[in-house]
């Protein structure tokens, strides 16, 4: 198998810890959200308080090099987190970002990055999607014939 086919597997995998673990934390989770700019979220997660948080999964250095559109998920989330695997050299990340070390089975927070509180009327329609997104998603699951959002 080929690098760039273990990248999405890979990539899987850290994204079930990371959710897992946000989970523990207090927040519910959607992989691959849709953002109004065009752009895929891996995870947007959603706390009881409003907050809404992305992780950017990054599965490898080379990953991590070729994916600069991750500066474009700052306008849709309180805070913003990289979620790398243990080997991952972690003076890559950005120190204004948040940093999840994870593998399949949970991430650890080894930082939370800098946070900027999304203007009301944003986090409204974004908190509004989250929740059209995950009820269509929850709906295929029993017809999957059902309309799209995503």
């Amino acid at each position: 198998m080929s690098a760039s086919a273990v990248e999405p597997i890979a990539a899987a995998l850290l994204a079930r810890g990371v959710c897992r673990t946000l989970e523990q934390l207090g927040y519910v989770s959607l992989m691959e959200f849709p953002l109004a700019n065009g752009r895929r979220a891996d995870i947007l997660a959603l706390r009881q308080t409003g907050e809404l948080v992305i992780v950017e999964i990054k599965s490898s250095v080379a990953d991590f090099r070729a994916d600069r559109k991750w500066s474009a998920y700052r306008d849709f989330s309180d805070r913003l987190y990289f979620a790398v695997p243990n080997d991952f050299p972690r003076a890559l990340i950005p120190d204004e970002c948040g940093l999840m070390v994870a593998d399949s089975f949970s991430a650890a927070v080894f930082r939370d990055g800098n946070t900027k509180r999304l203007n009301a009327g944003r986090r409204r329609a974004l908190t509004m999607r989250f929740a059209r997104i995950a009820a269509t998603r929850l709906r295929r699951l029993i017809d999957p014939e059902a309309g799209r959002l995503d």
